[in-house]
């Protein structure tokens, strides 16, 4: 598993997507999650810094979980199938080790509001991963394409995050 930190939550303006970034502690890898308005909305909040008057759902989940006597230990990005991520939440109630089902919007905004680890499958990663090349890379021979010819660099990528706006703004639209 590699440790994640949540890069940024977007949004594409002309499409109203969001999308929250996460990338590897310890080298450069993102991945890329699509996620809904309220999830996008929870997220950026909690990592602005800002509250609510009242619990966000996030919040009360978590307030709910700490009354019972369980810590959230970490959240796993556990799989992608039929393009669909999924995730887990890894409780420790009273000793007792617990894995809840949820989905990856859920998840990292309940992980940023516990302090809690992200983590993502090695699997996950090598299937919907993102590693810009270093230039000393770009350099270097191409191997010979596979089945699905893979893009030379990350410029696609980067001219795409880069039309996106970053939610600054809890109530933009």
């Amino acid at each position: 598993m590699v440790e994640m930190t949540v890069e940024s939550v977007r949004i594409n303006l002309a499409t109203q997507q969001r999308v929250v970034i996460l990338k590897a502690l310890r080298q450069e890898r993102y991945l890329f999650i699509w996620i809904a308005h309220a999830e996008a909305y929870a997220i950026a909040i909690e990592l602005q810094g800002a509250s609510s008057p009242r619990p966000l759902t996030h919040d009360l989940l978590k307030n709910v979980i700490t009354e019972l006597g369980a810590k959230i230990m970490s959240v796993v990005i556990s799989d992608l199938i039929d393009d669909i991520f999924y995730a887990r939440i890894i409780l420790d109630a009273d000793g007792r080790h617990v894995e809840i089902d949820a989905r990856p919007s859920d998840a990292i905004a309940l992980a940023i509001r516990a302090k809690a680890p992200i983590y993502v499958e090695e699997s996950v990663l090598e299937r919907a991963g993102v590693t810009p090349e270093t230039s000393e890379e770009q350099s270097l021979p191409k191997t010979p394409p596979k089945k699905e010819p893979e893009p030379d660099n990350l410029e696609a990528y980067r001219d795409f995050i880069n039309s996106l706006d970053v939610l600054d703004e809890f109530g933009k639209d």
